[in-house]
């Protein structure tokens, strides 16, 4: 490595490194956009560096890349005497290594990849005048940019050619700008704790769709189910096979109706797929006059890998269901090769079956986690019951229990385990939806009481089971009370390789409350830390394809092949709505090293059409519903829900003027509307709000028509108003001013603001009168 009087490259770039002491200290909350030229977050190369090693630790250079700016280095430098290397060699090092900053895309100007990159890093006006007294008989072999090259004899107008217009990120006082460093290569969080995560959505259109899953055979496709009874097939670049791959829509019991528990509610690729073409599903029938569950076995065609053979089903076990709610619906095989079924209690409410519910009732097989073996079943039984299962040999008891007491388990996941330790591996992760106040998350193991219907989370539910000394119950990892969500979605622990500060992270959600969250197990105490998960704000998302908005209604989560994770949620909550979409989960903070994420799927065969993936979500500024006027002819409704989960209202952030995040609400504009209900933003019903003058506030007016409504309903993306809601149908907004009554709109205005009113703030009326809608995109009947 070269000698100069000015040092080697290391000690050249000491005072770089005091900057990388700070990348892996705890989390705080900051405001940085770390990014590389290749407009995507820094990285820790899995190599030293030997050139820039100021950035070793943490920045946008891998070692190829460190290399690559050696060669260039020692190539500018053979034109210079000694003395030039003993004025300038610093200088190049430090300018050349810039590349290698986690702030590159700022100092270059390349944040946004249409404009062009600069070819010197912008500098500080201190620096720059030392650079150019020093060294600018050196600036013609740095850059080839011609204005740069005009402006070398004259240092102000050098200089102001390389400021840049964020003097916060100009080199080098951004070394030392605690703002930008004192969160950089971690998941940042905002002043409430929540972690910020960004979106990359991957399909849409769907219908409500709950399961994605893959075949692991090779090829990364994924299969999305739809709550009908159709699965479809995507290839790696996410274009759709217009063929389905399986179509059972006409046995399939559900309706159009939201909130229907019943439909095609899981699927399962059998562990030998790749060579014995088996998957799984789970999904409601009605026989006669009962409904049941039914588990199916089918096999893939034997001509066209992309389609299921319907011939080939055979029915594993069929369950009658009491109820049309709680019928469960997970599907997956363990890592130890068995079939994994988990069953709902039946439905109804409180378990009412039997002397103490079905749940605890091990003769019946609502309520659990079933196991057992469909290997080497082509004759013969359907299946087998293992030998190791827990009940096996007690009277009474079905062989296929593993584990009872749950009450509606809703998305369930097998851990991978770390991927260097394998730690976690085989760990089964359950949502388990709650009855009146909770909802949990549970690992579920051999033999174990989950405790329903005696409780419910960590409190009694049932007074009487709760205190008898046999329930013997295992309680759940974590609880949360119905004030954050009603309807726990399970998700996943993050293996994947992209996004190395997630792993080990339980990331999770709730359907009725639209609320992320994720569990972190310490491994020393075996306790779960918990974090919401917000979107990220500012410059946070603010990389090519990301997104910081999703749709309310949290349906399920899912891994890709390489273990990527993604989650379904929707803007209507009907098997028959068309607004579905898959998001992948992002980390801006910090990627993995170029390359090491790299696969190459199988080919696949394809014998049908393809569709194209159209992305139809962009960024939003702020975290409340939004118009987006550009998006108002679309079929599905714009997504209400941006950079955070939806709390109450009355929650900081979304109470009354002057309270919360000023800096959120000073970007929403004058008549933007949201529907609240039950204390949680919704996606097509609620109370309206309205935000004027930075403020939210009701609609409070005995008049209230459907012309009103129509104008809301538009609003928010919906193509009719079903519903206009009178007499705080919706509950009463008594946290928030009222603001418009007397409203009277023909239909056709933009926002209520623009119809007649009594002015804003003016009103004759109480919050019992606080107005709502109904919206959808189907068409209302003529009773409606």
């Amino acid at each position: 490595m070269l000698q100069t009087s000015a040092g080697t490259p290391g000690q050249l770039g000491l005072r770089l490194q005091a900057f990388v002491c700070v990348l892996f200290l705890c989390v705080t909350p900051a405001a940085l956009h770390p990014q590389c030229l290749d407009f995507k977050p820094p990285f820790r190369p899995d190599r030293d560096l030997e050139f820039c090693i100021m950035y070793q630790e943490f920045g946008c250079c891998d070692r190829q890349k460190d290399q690559e700016l050696m060669a260039r280095y020692y190539r500018i430098m053979e034109n210079f005497t000694e003395r030039g290397h003993k004025s300038c060699a610093g200088f190049v090092l430090e300018l050349l290594c810039q590349e290698c900053s986690p702030f590159a895309a700022h100092l270059f100007d390349a944040e946004d990849p249409s404009t062009p990159l600069r070819t010197i890093p912008g500098l500080c006006p201190d620096y720059c005048s030392q650079f150019w007294n020093q060294c600018r008989s050196i600036i013609p072999f740095l850059s080839d940019y011609t204005p740069l090259n005009q402006a070398k004899d004259d240092q102000n107008r050098f200089c102001k050619l390389l400021e840049l217009d964020d003097a916060d990120y100009c080199y080098p006082h951004l070394l030392s700008n605690h703002k930008l460093n004192q969160n950089l290569g971690r998941v940042q969080k905002d002043s409430d704790g929540c972690l910020q995560l960004c979106l990359e959505e991957v399909a849409n259109g769907l219908r409500n769709p709950l399961a994605m899953v893959h075949a692991n055979d090779g090829t990364h496709r994924f299969f999305v189910a739809e709550q009908v009874g159709l699965v479809w097939t995507y290839l790696p670049d996410r274009s759709k096979l217009e063929k389905p791959f399986l179509n059972i829509t006409k046995a399939v019991l559900t309706s159009s109706w939201e909130g229907d528990e019943r439909g095609f509610l899981g699927i399962t690729f059998h562990p030998k797929y790749k060579y014995n073409g088996k998957l799984y599903v789970y999904y409601s029938v009605e026989v006669g006059f009962d409904e049941r569950i039914r588990i199916s076995e089918f096999k893939v065609s034997t001509n066209d890998m992309n389609l299921v053979d319907h011939t080939s089903e055979r029915v594993i076990l069929e369950i009658d269901e009491p109820a049309s709610n709680h019928n469960g619906g997970m599907l997956l095989f363990g890592d130890d090769g068995y079939l994994y079924i988990f069953t709902g209690d039946g439905g109804m409410a409180g378990d009412p079956f039997g002397k103490h519910g079905n749940a605890q009732n091990k003769s019946a097989l609502l309520g659990k986690v079933l196991r057992i073996d469909v290997d080497n079943n082509d004759k013969g039984p359907l299946y087998r019951i293992p030998s190791d299962n827990p009940f096996i040999h007690e009277p009474g008891a079905r062989p296929e229990v593993y584990a009872y007491g749950v009450r509606n388990m809703w998305r369930c996941s097998v851990d991978r385990g770390d991927p260097q330790t394998k730690e976690g591996k085989s760990r089964i992760f359950c949502g388990d939806v709650g009855q009146n106040k909770y909802e949990e998350v549970d690992i579920i193991e051999k033999g174990c009481n989950y405790g329903w219907r005696a409780k419910e989370g960590f409190s009694c539910y049932d007074k009487k089971l709760c205190t008898n000394s046999s329930l013997n119950d295992v309680l759940p990892i974590y609880a949360y009370p119905h004030r954050k969500g009603k309807s726990v979605t399970g998700g996943y622990v993050y293996r994947g390789c992209e996004h190395p500060n997630l792993n080990g992270m339980y990331i999770f959600g709730d359907f009725m409350s639209g609320h992320l969250m994720s569990l972190k197990e310490n491994t020393n105490s075996g306790e779960w830390k918990y974090n919401e998960i917000c979107m990220g704000m500012g410059l946070t998302c603010a990389f090519p394809g990301l997104i910081n908005n999703y749709y309310p209604y949290i349906i399920s989560f899912a891994e890709d092949e390489s273990g990527e994770l993604y989650f379904m949620s929707t803007g209507t909550p009907s098997a028959t709505a068309p607004s579905g979409v898959i998001y992948k989960v992002v980390d801006p903070s910090r990627r993995a090293p170029p390359r090491r994420c790299h696969y190459e799927p199988l080919p696949v065969r394809v014998r049908s059409n393809l569709i194209q993936f159209v992305p139809q979500e962009s960024k939003s500024t702020f975290n409340t519903n939004r118009t987006n006027e550009r998006e108002q002819d679309r079929t599905t409704p714009a997504p209400i829900r941006t950079t955070r989960s939806p709390q109450s209202p009355k929650r900081k952030g979304r109470g009354r003027k002057g309270k919360g995040r000023s800096r959120s609400l000073s970007e929403l504009h004058n008549g933007v509307v949201r529907l609240v209900r039950d204390e949680f933003l919704h996606g097509d019903r609620g109370r309206v709000e309205i935000y004027v003058h930075g403020e939210w506030g009701t609609v409070c007016d005995d008049l209230w028509s459907i012309k009103n409504a129509e104008v809301v309903c538009r609003q928010l993306g919906f193509k009719y108003a079903l519903k206009a809601a009178r007499n705080a149908e919706f509950g009463e907004g008594k946290g928030l001013r009222i603001l418009l009554d007397d409203v009277h709109c023909n239909g056709t205005e933009f926002n209520l603001l623009n119809c007649i009113h009594a002015g804003v703030g003016n009103h004759n009326c109480a919050h019992y009168e606080d107005a709502g809608v109904i919206c959808g995109n189907s068409k209302p009947s003529e009773e409606a």
